[in-house]
């Protein structure tokens, strides 16, 4: 089965849940503005009660360095993904996995992706005023005859309606699902994350690890 990862989580119960529906990651959001957004303390609180059943991502955006590595060390963190205008350099400054996200717009957003020496570039939506949890997909033909020399997550809109097409189209080694999840911003659905694991439980695995 091809890896997923579950952002947005705010709650010990959709921790579990995710666990329990074989996810291989889950993701707390950092970013001040994000309704999804989580304390270091619960994170910590989370974590604690999950030890090492699953991976833990921290996703920030334009966070200083300080308080992420404050945060891969308390909670404790296996990677972080980067959904802001970081640049290259501050990319590589961290000693665990780096995802980075690129907001998906146009051809010059593939272009931006190549700049990164990184461990996997997320793809998500453009949607002006949002960093991700938009809802929406991009267009993956964006993505076709594209060549890459890193792991590509895929991510924006996803659900268990449109998955299987956006893994056919884009061939992607991860995903990265949030919002498809849902009842509300930060409050996951059981059933929605069973079905999304029904949905993808037959795909084939990519060798990829959220660690």
């Amino acid at each position: 089965m091809i890896p997923f990862k579950i952002c947005g989580i705010t709650n010990i119960n959709d921790a579990l849940a995710a666990i329990q529906n074989n996810a291989s990651a889950i993701g707390f959001i950092f970013a001040k503005d994000s309704p999804r957004k989580i304390t270091f303390e619960k994170a910590k609180i989370i974590s604690k009660r999950i030890g090492n059943k699953i991976s833990k991502i921290g996703v920030f955006v334009n966070q200083e360095k300080q308080i992420i590595e404050e945060a891969i060390k308390s909670i404790p963190l296996n990677m972080i993904q980067l959904h802001g205008d970081e640049n290259p350099s501050f990319c590589n400054s961290f000693t665990i996995p780096v995802i980075k996200a690129i907001q998906i717009k146009n051809d010059e957003s593939i272009n931006k992706a190549k700049e990164f020496d990184v461990d996997a570039i997320l793809f998500d939506t453009y949607k002006k005023g949002f960093r991700g949890g938009t809802g929406n997909s991009f267009d993956w033909s964006i993505l076709l005859n594209q060549k890459y020399d890193k792991p590509i997550i895929l991510s924006g809109g996803l659900n268990k309606n449109n998955i299987l097409e956006a893994i056919d189209h884009v061939n992607p080694f991860a995903i990265d699902v949030n919002s498809g999840v849902e009842i509300s911003p930060g409050i996951k659905s059981h059933t929605k994350i069973k079905n999304f694991y029904k949905k993808i439980n037959k795909t084939k695995s990519t060798g990829f690890k959220f660690e």
